[in-house]
């Protein structure tokens, strides 16, 4: 049997669930300057994930890499939210 499909698909489902806190997390204490962060991760993950020879870890490396790409919209939809009172505000920040 091979297990790498159900391997990359729980790396997907662990990384996408981290990833939620950590945009809120970010936004709060950091606001949308975190965005820089997920920036340069991403584009560190998808290089690397494109010169490893493993394809678990390739795998994993590039679902990181798109995750922190796509957290950069997420960290400005949670400014929204903030805005709407969804979501606390930090009140040490302006």
């Amino acid at each position: 049997m091979f297990y790498t499909g159900i391997i990359i698909g729980l790396t997907t489902f662990i990384i996408i669930g981290l990833f939620h806190p950590l945009v809120i997390w970010s936004e709060y204490h950091f606001g949308t300057r975190f965005w820089i962060v997920f920036l340069i991760a991403g584009v560190i993950a998808i290089a690397f994930s494109m010169i490893t020879e493993n394809i678990i870890l390739s795998g994993a490396l590039g679902i990181l890499g798109f995750t922190c790409l796509w957290s950069i919209k997420e960290i400005f939809e949670q400014k929204k939210r903030v805005e709407q009172g969804r979501f606390p505000k930090n009140p040490k920040r302006k």
